[in-house]
């Protein structure tokens, strides 16, 4: 497929535009800084373009198969709108060119799973350092199921630098409100990629864990 990673410098990002490449992919990463990404390949294209602007988003989006999203910041402690209003304009971007498939990364823990990350993060890591940060989170996935688009919105435990393992759980269902579950972000990559061919998720909230 012809695919655009929005947030391809993260840590799922740059899974996801390894993986893809592996894949047989050709990728086009969307990123903010392109020397902030350190693969190069025949088949990766990278532009330079803001999720907050749409004009660029719109550039980026037209004539892919489909949108991966592992959008975030670093601006946890402030009031932000970046992944919401971001994701509005690939929203907008994908409906007005007809690309359907739009895989978006958020995080277990919000929505109709909150409190679902375990008590650390219930009671002092949301509360206290990602408040602004998971409220955005909430709206954009609001967005996404509010388009009309064929979405699927992956919601990760704690996140990690581990290996890719290829074996892990998901479901719609999962989440502890005691412990803290975890998982890499290589075998977010790898789930999200898997979506691109599995209608089994489609909009739906699937949870990804060890």
């Amino acid at each position: 497929m012809n695919l655009l990673i929005v947030g391809a410098t993260g840590g799922t990002g740059r899974a996801l535009v390894e993986q893809a490449l592996n894949q047989g992919h050709t990728v086009t990463a969307f990123v903010r800084s392109p020397e902030r990404m350190k693969i190069s390949h025949e088949r990766l294209s990278i532009t330079r373009g803001n999720v907050l602007d749409p004009e660029s988003v719109d550039s980026a989006v037209r004539g892919k198969d489909a949108v991966l999203s592992a959008l975030g910041h670093k601006r946890w402690f402030i009031k932000t709108s970046i992944l919401s209003k971001g994701t509005q304009n690939i929203i907008a971007a994908m409906e007005k060119h007809g690309v359907k498939r739009f895989i978006c990364e958020t995080a277990l823990g919000i929505g109709d799973k909150k409190g679902r990350l375990g008590l650390y993060y219930t009671l002092f890591v949301e509360p206290v350092m990602l408040y602004f940060y998971f409220r955005d989170k909430e709206r954009q996935e609001d967005l996404i199921k509010h388009s009309k688009l064929d979405w699927i919105i992956v919601r990760p435990g704690q996140l990690t630098n581990g290996r890719k393992r290829g074996t892990y759980r998901h479901g719609i269902d999962l989440g502890n409100w005691i412990l803290t579950l975890r998982i890499s972000r290589a075998d977010v990559a790898d789930f999200m990629l898997k979506q691109l061919t599995d209608d089994s998720y489609l909009r739906k909230t699937p949870v990804i864990v060890n």
